[in-house]
C-alpha cells in the first residue's frame, strides 16, 4: 500500500498541551478490547497469518552473532512450517516477516541474508536503548546503520525532554534525526514506560511526528513497563490526530513483553476499531517480538492439524 511519506512540520505546541488524557477512561476503553469479541477457527488463523505479515523479527542480544542473524532471516523468510502453510490452503503465498531488526553491526549479516527475500533490515540506533550519548554520535550511529544497508531506523529519543517539557530540544532532536535517516523509515521509540503519564505519552507522541516520524513505537523492550493496551491507545488517538490534521499516516509499533498468539489477536482488534483496516497492514502496523512467532506457529500449527506441537518445534531461530 502506498502513501505520502510524513514531511513534519513545524513544532505546535498547541497541538498537545493542555490536552486532557482520562488515564481511567483509558484504561476502561483498552480493558474492552478482546473481552466483547473474539476470532475463532478459520477467521482466527487468518488474523495470525496477518500478525506474521507485519512482525520485525527480532535479535538485540549483548552475544549476538553472525550466525544467530542468518538464523533469524532464515525463520523471517519462512516464518511458519512448509506443512503449516499447506494446510491452511497458503501454499506458494510467500509470507514473510514484516522485518528483521538488528543491532548497526550485525546489519551487514541481515542484509546478506535476506538478499532478493523482499524483507527489509530495521535497525536500532541512537544510543540504544538509553539514548544518552552526545546527539553527533547519535547522528552518526544512524548514518553508520544505513550505510550498512538498513532500510528503517528505530531511534530512541531523550526522556528528559519529555519529563521536563522541553518540546523544541525533543522535536529539534528527532527532526535532526529524521533528516540523519535520510531515505530509511524512521520509528521514534518512546519508551513509555518512563513518561511517566499518559498526558506526557501522547505529547511525546505528537512532537515526535511533527518532526518527521514514519512511525511511533511504544518501547525499546528494555523498559520495566513496555507495551500495554492504555498507552498503544493514546498513541492510536495521537496519530489520529496527526493525520486529520495533516493529512499524513503514521506507523504504529508497539514492542516489548508480547509474547503470545492471543496478544497479536488483541492487538490487531484495537487497531482495527481504532484506525480501520488500512492499519493492519505492515506499512503502517508492526510487532516488535519474536517469542510471539512461536505461539502464533503453534497455534496455527493445532488449527491445522488439531494437536498442539511443543515449543520446541517452533523456535524463532
Amino acid at each position: 500500500m502506498e502513501h505520502a511519506r510524513n514531511e513534519g512540520m513545524p513544532l505546535a505546541t498547541e497541538m498537545f498541551e493542555g490536552h486532557a488524557v482520562n488515564r481511567s477512561a483509558a484504561e476502561r476503553r483498552a480493558a474492552t478490547i478482546g473481552a466483547r469479541r473474539s476470532v475463532k477457527k478459520a477467521y482466527q488463523a487468518a488474523w495470525l497469518v496477518n500478525a506474521v505479515r507485519c512482525i520485525d523479527l527480532t535479535t538485540l542480544a549483548g552475544d549476538d552473532t553472525a550466525a544467530r542473524v542468518r538464523r533469524l532471516c532464515a525463520k523471517a523468510r519462512n516464518p511458519i512450517a512448509p506443512h503449516v502453510m499447506d494446510g491452511l490452503g497458503l501454499a506458494g503465498m510467500g509470507l514473510t516477516t514484516g522485518a528483521v531488526c538488528v543491532y548497526p553491526t550485525m546489519v551487514v549479516h541481515a542484509v546478506r541474508a535476506l538478499e532478493g527475500s523482499g524483507v527489509p533490515v530495521a535497525s536500532v540506533a541512537t544510543g540504544f536503548p538509553a539514548g544518552l550519548m552526545p546527539l553527533h554520535l547519535r547522528l552518526e550511529e544512524i548514518r553508520y546503520a544505513v550505510g550498512e544497508g538498513a532500510q528503517e531506523i528505530d531511534i530512541v529519543i531523550t526522556r528528559e525532554h519529555v519529563l521536563t517539557g522541553n518540546w523544541q530540544a525533543l522535536y529539534d532532536e528527532i527532526a535532526a534525526m529524521r533528516e540523519a535517516c535520510g531515505e530509511a523509515h524512521m520509528k521514534a521509540i518512546l519508551a513509555t514506560g518512563d513518561l511517566q503519564t499518559l498526558g506526557n505519552v501522547y505529547a511525546a507522541s505528537m512532537v515526535a511526528m511533527q518532526a518527521g516520524a514514519d512511525f511511533i513505537k511504544t518501547s525499546t523492550g528494555k523498559e520495566s513497563v513496555n507495551a500495554t493496551l492504555p498507552v498503544g491507545l493514546i498513541m492510536l488517538r495521537a496519530l489520529r490526530d496527526y493525520g486529520q490534521a495533516t493529512g499524513y499516516r503514521i506507523g504504529f509499533k508497539p514492542a516489548g513483553g508480547m509474547k503470545s498468539a492471543k496478544e497479536a489477536l488483541i492487538w490487531q482488534m484495537l487497531m482495527k476499531e481504532e484506525l480501520g483496516r488500512d492499519w493492519l497492514q505492515p506499512d503502517l502496523f508492526r510487532f516488535g517480538a519474536s517469542s510471539m512467532l512461536g505461539d502464533i506457529e503453534r497455534q496455527l500449527e493445532h488449527h491445522v492439524t488439531g494437536r498442539y506441537a511443543a515449543s520446541s518445534r517452533h523456535a524463532t531461530a
